[in-house]
């Protein structure tokens, strides 16, 4: 997309500042004592998957596993769906903050859910969560091309008119505040969606996309995170990696 000359500047100069407000200034997946103060919870200590489990199963499927401090998903584009199955928080939630950095490999088509309901009456997470989607600039089809698919996007719902995603093999940053229906979307730093869901405006968006014949969707007030195992696309292999994900109620 053609973007006007000062805003290719601004782009550029985020890429350089969010790659550095990236770079760690303690260990990774720990609490700094002002975080701490403040009520932040780590959701990954890096180390294993306590307090996940893949949706609607007792465990972790065996597509993701814990590399270098990261939760890592490596799969083939035909292992079976219990194996990459989305990975969701055994823990519910209402109004909070949510904090995670992510890097994904080309062609990734991915994201994080929030106000997921597990119950068997739903197949999938995205029956009932909404989703800040993730997805690679270069090379994502159709998603990266399309306004609302795109990386930062509320999926399907609503979209930041700039990209303000990192190239992949970079680290990005995600913010998600939900609080009492205002729900706002960060990525690198930049405010990319803010507005209010379960209101009739809400309603008549969701009425205009796929998510009209899912009665359950964006129903619930508390429900889990969830980490989605991303869809078969691009090359098998390491697909995507999560690290530093936080968590403070509000």
């Amino acid at each position: 997309m053609m973007k006007h000359t000062s805003v290719s500047m601004v782009a550029a100069g985020c890429l350089l500042f969010c790659g550095l407000t990236v770079a760690q200034s303690h260990a990774p997946n720990t609490l700094t004592s002002a975080e701490q103060r403040q009520g932040w919870q780590l959701l990954f200590d890096g180390r294993d998957f306590k307090g996940w489990h893949s949706y609607q199963q007792t465990g972790v499927g065996k597509d993701w596993s814990i590399v270098d401090g990261n939760i890592q998903l490596k799969k083939t584009n035909l292992d079976p769906h219990e194996d990459y199955a989305d990975i969701v928080t055994d823990s519910e939630y209402s109004n909070f903050d949510l904090k995670l950095e992510w890097m994904a490999n080309p062609c990734i088509d991915s994201g994080v859910m929030f106000y997921v309901h597990e119950s068997p009456e739903y197949r999938d997470d995205y029956d009932t969560g909404i989703e800040m989607q993730i997805a690679d600039l270069a090379c994502t089809v159709p998603d990266s091309r399309i306004l609302m698919e795109r990386s930062g996007d509320m999926f399907d719902l609503i979209s930041d008119p700039y990209e303000w995603v990192n190239p992949a093999g970079q680290w990005n940053q995600f913010e998600i505040i939900a609080d009492h229906g205002h729900v706002q979307f960060f990525q690198n730093g930049h405010q990319v969606v803010d507005t209010r869901i379960w209101t009739p405006q809400w309603d008549k968006l969701v009425a205009g996309t796929k998510f009209a014949g899912m009665p359950g969707f964006a129903k619930y007030h508390t429900g889990h995170i969830a980490l989605q195992g991303t869809e078969p696309k691009g090359d098998p292999g390491v697909k995507l990696q999560f690290r530093n994900i936080l968590i403070k109620p509000l």
